[in-house]
């Protein structure tokens, strides 16, 4: 603003001047008022080429609209300043020392002049005392000296520069202990930094901090900042904001997050995610973020799992019958085995699971920390899903070939046929897919239950009722359970011993893995079932686990304070 007055506007400017930096020192929001009378001529022509730039559909839209604007965003004269007192909202520096120590990074795109957003910073301990504040600012007073835009804009560029290379070396400098480091830029500062010859620099500099507050930035900034951090890093990003100057931000992110206020309903429409509060968004995260990473993972591993394991039964007797094209089972149980066997109990899965409760969740936030570094996503795990699935089909087939080819079935001698051998391979794919959903699930429900074993009890069902149609109906399975299967002791002997021979590998290294190598949801999992929750040193020794340091919030501001205690002679 104080860029746009005229000569003759500027009577109050050192006054008024002075009278913001005492409001934002005292954490308040300030705002300067000018104003400047136009003829109606003048408006006539603004208001036609504000029209018909607001009207265009090219990529430069905002550009040109931004140069309308300042055809009469000039010569103002001063009236004054303002000073809002906006506290925050309950729960906000909790919230986010939560969020850090679930490894998060954190950056504040604010419009606030800089000692407002750092009083805001310390408030809410994203600043602490011996941080070492990166400081990049366009305020310093030999630029006024300078003549012409060019000039200015030259010295500017060059400042922002040398201001960035100065905090890279201090980054350089402090080594592992980069993370105690806070990037403070202002609005002029930042639109340098955001040019294509500057960004990567910034970027730079910016990822490398505890901290990033970006103050004075216009909507444009915010929402550029957002789509160099997705684009360049490759990071998830989450943007929140409350008003109609974060819409930008919100729709540039990966996630975008409105909270429902005093300031309109822009940040809400235009958001995929809409909460009343800002410390609400902890419990968003923390617990149904970790929860349904948790599902969603395990489900799509368990895909790859039933899948592999039923189709390699295939493979394996079509090699077998030397590629005749015979099928190993009837044409409905392949039709209905991801529909009626194994599909309802993934499907719970996938809505019901909990590794541990919303309180653990909340008590523990490196927790969350397996979903940023993809630990239960990653190739080695669905790698380890896949090869677990081709080891129970291997199981299945060949035990089920070996143990039935040449023995006697039937009361009268009958070897088995095809009919009774893919019914008896079958029967133990489905026992042993449910009976694997049963070991891998964490927080069983009635509904689970119900499925489970709902759906190993109608394949039972379903071999009755199919085999009791008539032969043109039913095909290879008219009969096959009552007459054949039900009354043979081998058959339930071969599906018991095939199940248990299958899932043995799987249970004794998920015991000696859970027993000796836990994860950090297995260890709370332990500490809940020991009685240890209240522990403190057990509850430490979880939070050690953290595999990202926490350099935000009151929590590391607390350590780094007794650290620098016991460091005292």
């Amino acid at each position: 603003m104080f860029g746009r007055l005229a000569k003759n506007g500027r009577e109050f400017e050192e006054q008024t001047r002075e009278q913001i930096n005492e409001y934002a020192d005292a954490g308040l929001r300030t705002l300067v008022l000018a104003y400047r009378e136009l003829d109606e001529d003048e408006y006539e022509e603004f208001e036609e080429a504000f029209t018909e730039a607001k009207n265009l559909v090219t990529a430069d839209r905002e550009e040109i609209i931004e140069k309308v604007g300042e055809t009469i965003e000039k010569d103002l004269i001063l009236l004054g300043a303002t000073a809002v007192e906006d506290k925050l909202q309950h729960g906000v520096p909790e919230c986010i020392d939560k969020l850090a120590q679930a490894g998060i990074k954190i950056w504040v795109l604010t419009g606030d002049k800089m000692e407002t957003a750092i009083n805001i910073g310390f408030a809410c301990s994203l600043l602490r005392e011996g941080m070492t504040q990166v400081i990049i600012n366009s305020e310093a007073p030999e630029f006024k000296a300078l003549a012409g835009e060019s000039a200015i804009s030259e010295a500017l560029k060059a400042s922002v520069l040398n201001q960035m290379k100065v905090g890279k070396e201090q980054l350089a400098e402090s080594g592992e202990g980069s993370e105690a480091l806070a990037l403070i830029i202002d609005g002029k500062s930042l639109a340098y930094a955001l040019e294509d010859d500057v960004k990567d620099m910034f970027l730079d500099v910016a990822t490398g901090c505890a901290s990033v507050i970006c103050c004075r930035s216009s909507p444009k900034q915010k929402a550029l900042v957002t789509r160099l951090l997705r684009n360049r890093t490759r990071n998830t990003t989450l943007a929140i904001g409350d008003g109609a100057n974060d819409v930008g931000m919100l729709q540039e992110a990966d996630i975008g997050i409105g909270i429902s206020g005093f300031e309109g309903m822009q940040a809400v429409m235009s958001s995929d995610i809409a909460i009343a509060q800002f410390r609400f968004l902890e419990r968003l995260l923390l617990v149904h973020g970790h929860w349904c990473y948790r599902r969603m993972s395990s489900m799509i591993c368990y895909f790859f799992y039933k899948n592999i394991a039923f189709g390699f039964t295939l493979f394996f007797y079509e090699a077998y019958a030397s590629f005749s094209g015979q099928a190993a089972y009837n044409d409905w149980y392949l039709s209905f085995y991801n529909v009626f066997f194994t599909s309802l109990p993934v499907i719970a899965l996938g809505v019901f699971d909990q590794d541990v409760s919303s309180q653990f969740c909340l008590k523990f936030p490196a927790l969350y920390q397996e979903g940023i570094h993809n630990v239960l996503f990653s190739w080695t795990r669905i790698l380890s899903w896949a090869f677990n699935g081709a080891f129970s089909a291997t199981c299945v087939f060949f035990f089920c070939i070996y143990s039935m080819e040449h023995q006697a079935f039937r009361k009268g001698g009958e070897i088995v046929g095809l009919e009774i051998l893919g019914t008896t391979m079958y029967t133990c794919v489905v026992l042993i897919v449910n009976l694997q959903m049963a070991l891998s699930i964490n927080y069983f429900t009635y509904i689970q239950h119900l499925f489970i074993w709902g759906s190993v009890l109608f394949w039972y069902l379903f071999l009755l009722g199919y085999g009791a149609m008539s032969p043109t109906i039913s095909t290879t399975a008219f009969m096959v359970f009552i007459e054949a299967c039900a009354p043979s002791p081998s058959f339930w002997l071969v599906t018991l011993f095939v199940s248990i021979a299958t899932l043995f590998p799987f249970f004794t290294y998920s015991a000696v893995q859970r027993r000796f190598f836990p994860m950090c949801h297995q260890m709370i999992q332990l500490m809940s079932f020991s009685g240890h929750l209240e522990d403190p040193e057990y509850c430490q020794m979880v939070r050690q686990r953290s595999s990202t340091p926490t350099n935000v919030g009151y929590t590391a501001r607390f350590e780094a304070k007794s650290k620098s205690f016991e460091e005292e002679p």
